[in-house]
């Protein structure tokens, strides 16, 4: 999703060192400010990335993935991505090697964080990554891990087509959701047939143009408000008239208001 001024950082070569280690999991914590950028790269390792402050987008080369504090990526070994604070992020994030766990998933996927699993994240990393393998520490990973698992889906993911035309449509979508023009509109300028895009879309993204659309403007809106606007004003910079029908968008599509979403609630 669009940042302003962005300061891109330098990856942290302690972290391969980390990978190496023969824990089964390994938490390292590391704070940025508003604006920072992870350049894309990828893990051997699996990551828990949990940020208990701030929001960040998460994204691969098939979807932008928006986590807001009290949540988590889970992001499998392998995937390269890349990291955007949008405002000063305390994040801590738990390295997994899944060959020796099993029944973890497989897919990237934003995860609600319970009390009980956040404060095992938080006392992993004070605790840091060595010990011993019969230690409080390593049963206190093995519970992370059991965690994981039960943690539900949260629906903050904006899946990407590879089609070049409507790469064009959900590109322009993505720098200003405000953008209502449907797809009969877009036809003639990307060179396909309205009953093209109407197929394509669901088949490159999973949901429907209309869908896609609504999913663009509320992980839009998400980083709105985290950055402190108001409610009123991301109504209308997301496309909507007036604030009350972004306030029953926002809650029919994540179960409660914006501003009861953003405080982890």
């Amino acid at each position: 999703m669009p940042q302003s001024s962005q300061t891109i950082l330098a990856l942290n070569a302690k972290v391969e060192e980390l990978e190496d280690l023969p824990q089964i999991g390994v938490a390292y914590g590391r704070d940025l400010k508003g604006g920072d950028v992870l350049p894309t790269h990828h893990h051997r390792r699996a990551q828990l990335v949990y940020a208990s402050s701030g929001l960040m987008t998460v994204t691969t080369g098939a979807a932008a993935y928006v986590v807001p504090s009290q949540r988590a990526v889970w992001m499998p070994g392998g995937v390269a991505h890349r990291i955007d604070a949008h405002n000063d992020i305390t994040m801590r994030t738990i390295y997994i090697d899944t060959a020796r766990a099993s029944g973890l998933p497989d897919e990237v996927r934003v995860l609600q964080v319970a009390p009980l699993l956040r404060e095992l994240i938080i006392a992993a990393v004070e605790a840091g990554p060595v010990y011993a393998p019969d230690s409080p520490q390593a049963r206190m990973m093995g519970v992370i891990l059991d965690q994981v698992l039960s943690q539900p889906v949260a629906e903050l993911a904006l899946p990407m087509p590879s089609d070049p035309r409507l790469k064009r449509i959900t590109d322009a979508l993505v720098s200003d959701p405000s953008i209502s023009r449907g797809l009969g509109d877009w036809a003639s300028e990307v060179g396909a047939s309205k009953r093209t895009l109407t197929r394509l879309f669901p088949a490159q993204t999973g949901m429907p143009f209309r869908s896609w659309r609504q999913q663009c403007r509320l992980l839009r809106s998400v980083e709105l408000l985290a950055a402190g606007r108001s409610v009123t004003v991301v109504s209308g910079e997301v496309g909507y008239d007036n604030p009350s029908a972004f306030i029953a968008m926002f809650q029919r599509c994540l179960g409660t208001t914006p501003s009861r979403f953003l405080a982890g609630r």
